[in-house]
């Protein structure tokens, strides 16, 4: 099991640097310029000849240099662990990641339970009672959570809440669980919910199949007809052998919770990783988009190492050899 992990580990270096390499020549050649976007806040009649002062700002930021050698600069200063500095702020980009996190983290804990406490758990009560009512009302529900795009059900549930009332949602202020469990729950719960059934949707569906699936194999009839109870056929015959492709959907989904948040933090005014990425990007602040990018893909590929590690944990059957 070690020397896979090395293994593994040693191939994802080629990948994160061509990740590297893809979002450095990507950044730069974005439409629109930061130090073009300054000059014209600074001189917004304009009128006034700014080459001089737009070539001084670019030589500040290192950025008057040719694209092969701030390439070669920008791999030597990552492989230190420098991720440069923000445009804006000219404070370390890694510093900008740092205090999105603790919001993302929040928010994607809290998508993650949610996702997991409906998905898997309808999942096998559905195959368990196929084609009953209680099977088409929860596939029915799975299929509206796919259909239905997460952020509409989010800002359903916002205009539900503050249609009547149920609590107020201070969308100025965000606090973590930390500083203020009440308003913060009162933020981070719609989106939670919204996010967390759009994700579970997929991975109920996939439970369900893959449940069938296995309950008609021969050794869970044997298991049956020697008159197990319901609990142990399920829990220790089928579930370990239906898991493991839910175990891939699941480990997509927190992937994918990281990184793509940015509609609900958006739209929930909450500063996380999503919401500071579309900033950089509208602003053209090159060193935080670069930064996490970067972050967010190396994140992705180890959680996919994760996911492969846990299939030789549920499966003994495999060899990760």
């Amino acid at each position: 099991m070690g020397a896979y992990a090395l293994r593994r580990t040693l191939i994802n270096i080629p990948v994160i640097w061509l990740i590297a390499t893809l979002v450095f020549f990507a950044t730069n050649v974005l439409p629109g310029d930061f130090v073009a976007r300054r000059i014209a806040q600074q001189n917004p009649a304009g009128g006034e000849d700014t080459t001089a002062q737009i070539a001084q700002i670019k030589k500040d930021l290192g950025i008057d240099k040719p694209v092969a050698e701030r390439y070669v600069k920008y791999l030597w200063n990552t492989v230190r662990g420098d991720l440069g500095e923000s445009y804006r702020s000219r404070q370390p980009a890694l510093s900008e990641f740092k205090r999105g996190v603790p919001y993302t983290l929040q928010l994607s804990l809290m998508m993650l339970v949610v996702a997991l406490a409906t998905s898997v758990p309808i999942g096998i009560i559905s195959a368990l009672r196929q084609d009953s009512i209680v099977d088409y009302v929860l596939r029915l529900t799975a299929i509206l959570g796919v259909a239905a795009p997460n952020f509409w059900i989010g800002t359903m549930l916002l205009l539900l809440v503050v249609r009547f009332e149920l609590w107020t949602i201070d969308l100025f202020n965000s606090p973590l669980i930390w500083e203020d469990p009440v308003r913060s729950l009162q933020l981070f719960i719609l989106p939670a919910l919204a996010g967390g059934f759009a994700s579970g949707a997929g991975i109920m569906r996939l439970t369900r199949s893959q449940m069938l699936e296995v309950l008609r194999q021969d050794y869970i009839r044997t298991a049956w007809a020697k008159g197990l109870r319901e609990r142990v056929v399920v829990v220790r015959h089928a579930m370990k052998n239906a898991m493991i492709p839910v175990l891939t959907a699941i480990g997509l989904t927190v992937a994918g919770l990281l990184s793509g948040n940015v509609v609900f933090e958006y739209l929930f005014n909450i500063p996380g990783v999503g919401n500071r990425i579309l900033t950089a990007i509208t602003e053209r602040d090159v060193p935080v988009v670069q930064a996490f990018v970067l972050i967010i893909a190396t994140f992705v590929v180890f959680v996919n190492l994760a996911v492969d590690l846990l299939y030789g944990w549920v499966d003994p059957r495999i060899r990760l050899s």
